[in-house]
């Protein structure tokens, strides 16, 4: 049993990757059952869906589970910036009949709250996990208070170390090939972004506390690779995203199957933040990254309705398809399946 098997209070040392807008409660019940970590990702769920999704993870397990948040700092809406951005997706607008004065801006996600930690508290999740950093030492005591243990995401080494130090009981090392939102906070500078088996054997060597290994691991062999650099566990998403437990939509399905997954960018386009997605004709155009874009999450709301538009006609030009650089672990059998083929990994690496 590793280390990490001890933390989780699970069978193995596999976590499924918490996916927004891909999956909820159904996913991770389905993984905690098969011996994993289920995930619920919760940064996009309003407090009563929050509250239902989690009593149908108490209904459906008797296994751990782990709930996942955003720690970003919201940002001060820039009238300037959001002008800049309409601007720049005005052709589009036009081209799908869109009246820009029409669409409101706000949020598309919300960080970890006192309010949250109050709901949470209700049913003390034993484990509990952070994107962008961790989020103020004061809630952060609240979730150890109850018992639970803290997974929060690094991109380098000097990041893992501040997790460490601020109260991170393992870190799950992000390597350049996952998909959805990079888990940096230390510095935007994409530059310094590792690959997994790049940055996975320094933060082993860096850090007291277990890493975990998340990027582009989508079968036994990534799973017994991870290992063998000495990884005290891994956290799998894209292979996920096909089985019937996913709520990925048919658009993406389609994407996720065809050849277009093999090319994948990181873009800011969709949120405003760095995530890594299949390339669409919006990435193509504007380019990936556009300094147009505002802070994330504030980009989400000038694209929502050319995405609603484009997807109503079966197109996926204006939608964040997430997927890692490595789709071909993405399979349409049970969640539990695909749980039980990755576990073959440990059994390589441990003979």
């Amino acid at each position: 049993m590793t280390t990490l098997q001890k933390i989780l209070g699970t069978e193995l040392p596999l976590i499924q990757a918490p996916m927004a807008g891909i999956q909820v409660s159904a996913m991770a019940i389905a993984v905690s059952n098969a011996g994993g970590l289920g995930s619920l990702p919760c940064a996009m769920l309003s407090p009563e869906v929050m509250r239902s999704e989690l009593a149908a993870i108490r209904a459906g397990t008797d296994k751990p589970c782990n709930v996942n948040f955003f720690c970003h700092t919201p940002p001060v809406p820039s009238t300037e910036r959001e002008a800049t951005w309409r601007a720049a997706l005005a052709p589009y607008y036009a081209e799908h009949g869109i009246d820009a004065a029409s669409i409101p801006t706000g949020p598309g996600r919300n960080p970890f709250s006192a309010d949250v930690a109050d709901l949470l508290a209700e049913f003390k999740p034993p484990v509990v996990s952070f994107h962008f950093g961790l989020p103020p030492a004061e809630l952060l005591a609240r979730v150890h208070g109850w018992g639970a243990k803290v997974l929060a995401s690094a991109t380098t080494v000097e990041e893992a170390l501040w997790l460490e130090a601020h109260g991170a009981d393992a870190v799950i090392a992000q390597g350049l090939e996952a998909g959805g939102h990079r888990g940096h906070f230390l510095s935007h500078d994409l530059t310094k972004q590792l690959g997994t088996f790049a940055l996975l054997p320094q933060l082993v060597r860096a850090l007291k506390v277990p890493v975990i290994a998340a990027g582009g691991i989508a079968d036994a062999n990534g799973v017994a690779a991870a290992m063998a650099l000495g990884a005290a566990g891994v956290q799998v998403g894209t292979a996920y995203m096909l089985t019937p437990e996913a709520t990925t939509s048919a658009i993406h399905r389609a994407a996720l199957k065809s050849e277009a997954a093999r090319h994948t960018a990181l873009t800011n386009l969709f949120t405003g933040r760095p995530a890594r997605g299949i390339v669409n004709r919006v990435m193509r155009e504007l380019g990936p990254i556009g300094a147009a874009a505002p802070e994330f999450p504030l980009a989400t709301s000038g694209i929502a309705p050319l995405r609603a538009k484009a997807e109503a006609k079966g197109s996926g030009d204006f939608s964040p398809l997430w997927s890692g650089q490595n789709a071909t672990g993405c399979r349409e059998v049970p969640a539990a399946e695909v749980t039980r083929a990755l576990a073959e990994g440990f059994l390589q690496a441990s003979r």
